[in-house]
């Protein structure tokens, strides 16, 4: 590679880098996923999106003007040829505390799911209890997760596709129990920038095919649908995910979120008979990828 290439890879890898470090920060301070004083509890499941979460999430902690603590958790499932070595020496060289958490959640599902059916969602299930369980004995404030930009979109049309809901990934939510906050602070990156930023620095990816189930084919589906939409339409997929963003209940029909029998003339809502008008769609809604400029001027942790 001659020297002017050399110079511009690094200059790109610099950029994205930048990038997915900044969309992190603009998210943990819309959301306040992190505050002065928090343990934070990283999921590191081998995988590109967990390695991102955790590099940047260190950045964070570097130049944040918060003081919060870190540690990374991996769940060993004891799946067959599982390389149980690679991620505590990864995390020795990080110096970073870790716990790893060994539990036969394998053996559970090939007990209980059908041969040939996804496992995913009872592995899933069963990780998530473990992974709790595991934030209470650290004492954990906060649990961080991997989950991206696409991860969100994909949610929320599986839900509207095969759920009859209008309901995504939120990128901060409480438990059920009312115990634990998950956050997820690479809420605003995009999958690709995270395979790119993954293959650069080497991480030692573990790939998710070692119990030897299916990837979700619902979700396959739906993901083929938006990489298909990216590349005709490009633009498209960041409009989607500004819309999330930009909800009117007032001009959906869910008649326990909006009080639509109540509406009289009395109630006028801002904007509400545009509904009527001749859609005019010129333009595509600032996305915070788009939005270098403005974006130094939200408050949120500083990453420069």
């Amino acid at each position: 590679m001659s020297h002017s290439k050399e110079a511009k890879a690094a200059y790109n890898l610099n950029k994205l880098q930048k990038r997915i470090r900044r969309l992190a920060g603009l998210a943990v301070g819309d959301f306040n996923m992190i505050e002065d004083g928090d343990r934070v509890m990283v999921c590191l499941s081998g995988g590109k999106d967990s390695y991102t979460l955790l590099d940047t999430l260190q950045h964070l902690q570097r130049v944040a003007p918060i003081r919060f603590e870190l540690f990374a958790v991996n769940l060993d499932q004891k799946q067959p040829g599982f390389p149980e070595h690679i991620l505590p020496e990864y995390l020795d060289t990080l110096g970073i505390e870790y716990k790893i958490v060994e539990e036969d959640t394998y053996s559970i599902v090939k007990e209980k799911v059908p041969e040939g059916k996804t496992t995913c969602s009872l592995c899933s299930r069963l990780r998530r209890g473990i992974l709790y369980r595991t934030a209470k004995e650290m004492g954990a404030t906060k649990i961080a997760l991997g989950h991206h930009r696409d991860d969100i979109i994909e949610t929320m049309f599986l839900n509207m596709f095969y759920g009859g809901k209008l309901k995504g990934m939120p990128p901060k939510l409480m438990s059920d129990d009312g115990e634990h906050m998950v956050i997820r602070p690479l809420a605003y990156v995009k999958e690709a920038d995270i395979e790119k930023y993954a293959f650069s620095q080497g991480f030692p990816i573990i790939p998710c095919n070692l119990c030897g189930s299916q990837e979700n084919l619902q979700r396959k589906h739906v993901k083929q649908m938006l990489q298909d939409w990216n590349k005709s339409h490009p633009g498209r997929v960041e409009s989607i995910f500004t819309a999330m963003q930009n909800v009117v209940p007032s001009h959906l029909a869910d008649t326990e979120l909006f009080g639509f029998k109540q509406l009289d003339k009395a109630n006028v809502i801002d904007g509400g008979d545009i509904a009527l008008d001749k859609p005019d769609f010129k333009s595509l809604p600032l996305t915070h990828e788009d939005d270098e400029d403005s974006a130094v001027q939200i408050q949120t942790i500083e990453l420069a």
